[in-house]
């Protein structure tokens, strides 16, 4: 069996390449730049250079393999749907042209909505989709990463997170590793088939206000959170260098969910995982805090 396996060095990526290694498969993994493969895990795998962007490069890197785990690539430009969907169009390409059996495909919480929720509209035109070539496909609906917080250490150290969303809504929080779990039995499995939704939420829904407490504790350093208008979080991230396209993708992963927004899929045991925030924050934040 061939495993196909993108964004190999991403937070879930490099986790489900290191799991496949383990469980004995070799995958072949797709890259820009497989100079940035760990040097332990190069010897591991096969290594494809390819943009995700280009349909032609993706189809000739995916020849004979039966199983894809497909992420959408990072999107920086002006459009960023625009750029989703040359992405898609690409792993259309791939899925159709070389008769892949099984993806796995990264979603998010929020795809369901299908429009509205900024930047996540990207995925949910990815799941479409994947879903009219027929292919054997799982859609892992994500939480809010946990690594998302390593992209505000500059907040972080000074001791304030601003955010947009109510202090007091609850909202699932997940381990990259979790998620690279799930996505390495599913591409392991041969019992399922068809379109599957699998929701993962680690291991509890969290405030912000319980995130700044856990984080409190778990660093040592007393972090607040404060809600900020939606202007005020425009202006942010433009100082940062977002492109007007870009800001308003990022800012409606938020607004899109802010209001009467529930899962399609509850906390049961199946979208349940098992790491916590503040094992995660002791193990991966609190050193690069004081750094």
């Amino acid at each position: 069996m061939q495993i196909a396996v993108t964004t190999p060095t991403g937070n879930v990526g490099r986790h489900v390449v290191a799991m496949l290694v383990r469980a004995g498969v070799r995958p072949r993994v797709l890259l820009r730049d497989p100079d940035r493969l760990a040097p332990g895990i190069r010897d591991e795998v096969d290594a494809v250079t390819v943009d995700q962007y280009d349909a032609d490069g993706v189809a000739a890197a995916t020849r004979g393999v039966d199983s894809l785990f497909w992420v959408d690539p990072t999107t920086g430009g002006e459009e960023p749907l625009a750029d989703y969907a040359r992405a898609t169009a690409a792993v259309v390409r791939a899925v159709t042209d070389n008769r892949i059996g099984r993806v796995v495909f990264q979603s998010s919480v929020g795809a369901e909505k299908r429009h509205g929720a900024g930047e996540i509209d990207g995925l949910a035109h990815t799941e479409a989709a994947l879903d009219d070539t027929g292919v054997h496909v799982t859609h892992l609906r994500c939480g809010y990463f946990f690594t998302n917080l390593e992209l505000q250490l500059d907040a972080l150290r000074a001791g304030t997170l601003q955010v947009v969303l109510p202090l007091d809504q609850p909202m699932a929080w997940v381990a990259p590793r979790d998620i690279a779990e799930v996505v390495t039995t599913r591409l392991l499995s041969p019992t399922w088939s068809g379109r599957c939704v699998q929701a993962v939420h680690g291991p509890v829904d969290l405030t912000w206000r319980q995130v700044a407490d856990i984080l409190t504790a778990a660093t040592g350093r007393r972090i607040r959170v404060e809600r900020i208008t939606d202007h005020a979080m425009r202006v942010q991230l433009h100082q940062a260098g977002m492109t007007d396209g870009l800001v308003e993708a990022v800012l409606g992963m938020s607004t899109g969910l802010r209001e009467d927004f529930v899962p399609e899929q509850q906390r049961t045991v199946r979208t349940t995982t098992p790491t916590t925030l503040a094992a995660w924050a002791y193990d991966h934040l609190r050193q690069r805090i004081a750094d």
